[in-house]
């Protein structure tokens, strides 16, 4: 008996939507279940469902790099969703007193992923949180705490992480690059931040293309494949932003693409 085919081009009569892997988050028992959960914020999945796209949420485990492999072989696309901080320890630093929601199982899951991913040029944006695990995954560090940088605009509300209205500010693009491609050739956005660390040094591989007007780092992408990187959430105003939407919309059609 034959297989149904998985893959299929945006476009094609009887297309077959891109397999989008969303590394969920684990959650401890509470309101919403009796028992912990894995979950993944509903947003992201709404843009790669608007996109074209077909989300599958993963849930959190252990794996090794050879397992993360065989994983990701079964998908088109991987989205890195924003979150809580990563482990300072993973990048030589203690904890800064702001750190907050540390969670190793969560950090080993995406890391793996994260560093099999680019080893497989299999497409992938990662937002927040999901850059900063990427960064840190292939050899990068991170400021702990953006206001400890000196001069610099708003990048969270006041009372951060508590309430969950981000800030808006504009954001440079660097022309030409594979980004500003994503989002229609734009050079400068309007994009929703909701962060206190940010990527300091980039890891080998990677170029920053995208800053705010305090210099903090906005973007970056790989040398090699479809692997785009963004610190502020193109989530949270894709639906009223076609800009925004259109960032999904190129990574789907790149995950498309791979059939």
């Amino acid at each position: 008996m034959s297989s149904l085919p998985r893959r299929g081009r945006i476009g094609s009569v009887h297309r077959v939507k891109p397999l989008i892997a969303v590394p969920g988050r684990l959650g401890a028992a509470g309101k919403l279940s009796r028992n912990a959960v894995a979950f993944a914020s509903r947003p992201y999945l709404d843009c790669v469902l608007r996109a074209g796209g077909e989300p599958v949420v993963l849930s959190a485990r252990p794996l090794n790099a050879h397992e993360a492999r065989g994983l990701l072989r079964r998908f088109d696309g991987l989205v890195l969703m924003g979150g809580s901080d990563v482990n300072p320890v993973r990048y030589g630093q203690e904890a800064h007193p702001r750190t907050y929601g540390i969670n190793d199982e969560n950090d080993e899951f995406e890391f793996v992923l994260a560093a099999e991913a680019v080893e497989l040029e299999l497409p992938t944006l990662a937002v927040c949180r999901g850059m900063q695990v990427l960064n840190v995954a292939l050899g990068g560090s991170l400021h702990q705490h953006v206001p400890d940088l000196g001069e610099v605009i708003d990048h969270f509300p006041a009372g951060f992480p508590a309430p969950p209205e981000g800030i808006l500010h504009q954001i440079a693009i660097g022309p030409g690059t594979r980004l500003a491609k994503a989002l229609g050739g734009a050079e400068e956005i309007t994009g929703l931040s909701y962060h206190h660390q940010a990527v300091a040094d980039p890891a080998s591989g990677f170029s920053v293309v995208a800053t705010a007007a305090d210099g903090v780092i906005e973007a970056m992408e790989h040398d090699v494949g479809w692997t785009i990187g963004v610190q502020w959430h193109p989530e949270d105003t894709a639906g009223a932003d076609p800009v925004q939407q259109r960032l999904y919309d190129s990574f789907v059609e790149q995950s498309a693409g791979r059939g």
